[in-house]
């Protein structure tokens, strides 16, 4: 299994945990950017492990590679002095010699294609946990605004707010019965602004009384002297 998938299955786990205790998302976020971080240091520290194993693998490889030069210089020399017991020997060391730097270099190739992997793996992390740490910000005021909207509902439907509003009519109606019965006691008892008024309003009545009056006298007159003209005449 690869650090990568490590990670995942790590991840899943704590946030089942946070589900089954019904913690916020805000913790989530957090717990799974602190456990990208953790999993990169673990993965660039293997990484370093590997490139040092890298280096070991290589200097053994050049040892045994060197080796092999040295017994082929010594099989050579032994042959151009007849001694071909010497170069025998020669020859099976280097072959020794040669058997154990093909295997390194096998293991090196190993070696390679894990660190290839790693560094794979490193940069995808590093990709994800800067996208997780450019969207946090965004999700825990998501997060806020919604748990927010969320109560602001909650407090609408219930029926707290509901039995507030009946006391508060309540209060209205006592208000009303209270003004009703203030105004009451003022009916039939007058103010000296209302004793006033009716004073200016007996006056206006006065006036125009004697206006009509006067109106309906001056109508009168010439009907009297058209009745004296009529009379003379027929005499």
């Amino acid at each position: 299994m690869g650090i990568f998938s490590r990670f995942t299955d790590i991840v899943n786990s704590n946030i089942n945990a946070i589900l089954d205790k019904a913690e916020d998302p805000e913790k989530m976020v957090r717990l799974i950017i602190q456990e990208m971080e953790d999993t990169l240091v673990e993965v660039r520290s293997a990484s370093a492990k590997t490139i040092a194993n890298k280096k070991e693998v290589a200097h053994q490889i050049a040892k045994y590679q060197a080796e092999v030069n040295d017994w082929q210089a010594k099989a050579e020399l032994a042959l151009s002095k007849d001694r071909d017991d010497l170069a025998r020997a020669a020859i099976q060391e280097k072959q020794k010699a040669f058997e154990a730097a093909t295997a390194l270099e096998a293991e090196l190739k190993l070696i390679d294609e894990e660190l290839a992997k790693l560094q794979t793996e490193t940069g995808q992390l590093q990709e994800k946990l800067a996208d997780a740490k450019s969207r946090q910000k965004a999700i825990i005021m998501r997060q806020k605004t919604v748990s927010s909207r969320l109560q602001v509902k909650k407090r609408l439907d219930s029926s707290a707010v509901d039995d507030a509003m009946g006391r508060f009519e309540q209060f209205e109606r006592k208000i009303d019965d209270l003004e009703s019965q203030v105004e009451a006691y003022d009916i039939g008892k007058k103010t000296l602004k209302d004793e006033f008024a009716d004073l200016e309003n007996d006056n206006k009545i006065e006036d125009e009384l004697a206006a009509l009056k006067a109106k309906m006298k001056s109508n009168d007159k010439p009907v009297k002297v058209a009745a004296v003209k009529s009379k003379a005449k027929k005499a």
